[in-house]
């Protein structure tokens, strides 16, 4: 008797894991949707409904989600101007990271690194983190959208 066939659909999810994992390392790199398809061995259409479909967001989304979480420990930190973050992040038009820091965090980024009580110091590295994850607009409660 032979061993039990491939599931397809487990194939695709370990290839859709390495992709994420990818823009976990690589996310100050030039990621495109093509380029991480090609990696995934899948049509960039497939790819990204398989992705939306396993992890809830767009891979652009996910993709710049991390930049922005990046980002936000460089603009705590005070050392790089905002267009210095943009680039060292990956981004390359200021506009667009911007536009998505601020649809993200709530604030523009020059506005968050001038904030003080966005830091948090004394806390955990771990914890800081997870506290100040960017959050979608319409992901966030009502009050804290204003």
């Amino acid at each position: 008797m032979a061993g039990p066939a491939a599931d397809p659909k487990l194939d695709d999810l370990a290839r859709l894991r390495r992709a994420r994992d990818r823009m976990d390392r690589e996310y100050a790199l030039p990621l495109d949707v093509e380029a991480l398809a090609r990696g995934a061995h899948m049509s960039a259409g497939h790819f990204s409904r398989a992705f939306r479909a396993a992890y809830g967001e767009s891979p652009y989304s996910y993709l710049m989600t991390r930049r922005i979480e990046r980002a936000m420990t460089l603009l705590r930190r005070g050392d790089l101007s905002v267009t210095e973050v943009c680039f060292e992040v990956g981004c390359s038009s200021l506009g667009t990271f911007s536009t998505r820091f601020a649809e993200l965090v709530g604030v523009p980024p020059s506005v968050y690194r001038r904030d003080p009580s966005r830091a948090l110091p004394g806390v955990a590295p771990c914890v800081s983190k997870r506290v100040t994850r960017p959050v979608r607009n319409r992901e966030a409660p009502a009050a804290a959208r204003g």
